[in-house]
């Protein structure tokens, strides 16, 4: 690609940047400049046309998403791992279910889940309908402690007049089913959207919403630091799969990512790249949860990663300097957009 002069405003004054301190091979540092574009997130997620979206699908899904009625123990909800409070993950290492079984990686975040085309850490689901049309099967996460079949948890809700009439509203004529309840799942999480950061902000042209330590942090970000490289505009991931050299990949035990779905030598131990979007609500960090802070994975990356052995071609050592590597953490924490206060839904009485 044609190296070109692109500009950075700080304090007012505009300055070139060129060489190696290019920030963005093609992306002006401006506020609102017209090169920013493609980081600007459709106003709404995509929906598939066997499940528009509308508000009596996603206010029932809401319900759904926090009623333990719907687990196989009567215990369970899928906010048991997804917690709006904790950047819609369970701020653990890794996930921990129902009855203590700790599990190898981290429950992902929902933050802009419905911007993606493939789910899971391993991308072995599709959708979000499908994603949580198998939450609901043994031995998925919410019948995992159970030899309840799912079948009885839809059983159970179809006891409720409550939810017979909103599945009604939401889904006429179709009534309550696994399939429904999926649909209804997912139309809730495509409301779970973080597009209003200080970086989004930044985009749209408001010049005093990143500070100037934050603006060459993003010129780091999609330059030097080739972290755009796999967090992709508009969403911060390119929905694909990398092995990024984690320490723990050299554990006999530890899953082997894509390969479980796609047995090729590039996707051992390749994990998909979640979105950074909030990412200051959600520590500790990577599908391993063995970063601590934002400062721990830029050097992580700096490094080139730690097990070299079958490492994506994206990881290299980075050779950032310290003020860069400040930068590019204060970047980051401009990606979390604020939130008011979650509301938990009064779910549907007997």
């Amino acid at each position: 690609m044609k190296r070109t002069m692109s500009w950075i405003v700080v304090g007012g004054a505009m300055l070139g940047l060129a060489g190696a301190a290019c920030a963005a091979e093609g992306y002006v540092l401006q506020a609102g400049h017209p090169s920013l574009s493609a980081w600007r997130l459709p106003a709404r997620p995509p929906a598939p046309d066997d499940n528009k979206w509308s508000e009596p699908k996603a206010e029932l899904g809401k319900k759904l998403f926090f009623d333990p009625r719907l687990s196989g123990t009567g215990q369970v909800t899928c906010a048991s791992c997804h917690m709006p409070e904790r950047g819609w993950e369970d701020g653990l290492p890794t996930a921990v279910r129902f009855g203590g079984q700790v599990m190898p990686v981290a429950a992902p975040t929902l933050v802009n889940v419905g911007y993606n085309s493939i789910f899971m850490w391993d991308g072995r689901v599709p959708s979000l309908e499908k994603q949580a049309f198998a939450g609901q099967g043994k031995p998925a996460d919410l019948n995992a402690m159970s030899t309840v079949e799912p079948e009885v948890a839809i059983a159970r809700l179809n006891g409720v007049k409550g939810y017979r009439a909103a599945f009604e509203a939401a889904f006429p004529g179709e009534g309550l089913t696994r399939e429904t309840v999926a649909k209804a799942i997912a139309s809730f999480e495509r409301t779970i959207v973080s597009n209003d950061s200080p970086f989004d902000r930044w985009v749209r042209g408001d010049a005093s919403a990143m500070s100037a330590q934050q603006v060459r942090g993003f010129g780091i970000f999609v330059g030097k630091g080739n972290c755009a490289s796999c967090h992709d505009a508009p969403n911060f991931t390119d929905n694909g799969f990398h092995n990024i050299g984690l320490k723990s990949y050299a554990d006999a035990n530890h899953p082997r990512g894509r390969f479980a779905q796609r047995p090729l030598k590039l996707m051992d131990g390749a994990f998909k790249t979640p979105t950074l979007r909030d990412i200051a609500l959600r520590a500790p960090y990577f599908h391993d949860g063995s970063a601590k802070t934002l400062m721990e994975v830029v050097e992580h990356y700096d490094r080139g990663g730690d097990v070299k052995t079958n490492l994506s071609p994206e990881m290299h050592p980075l050779q950032l300097s310290a003020q860069e590597k400040e930068d590019l953490v204060q970047f980051l924490l401009a990606l979390t957009s604020p939130h008011k206060p979650f509301v938990y839904p009064v779910l549907a009485a007997d």
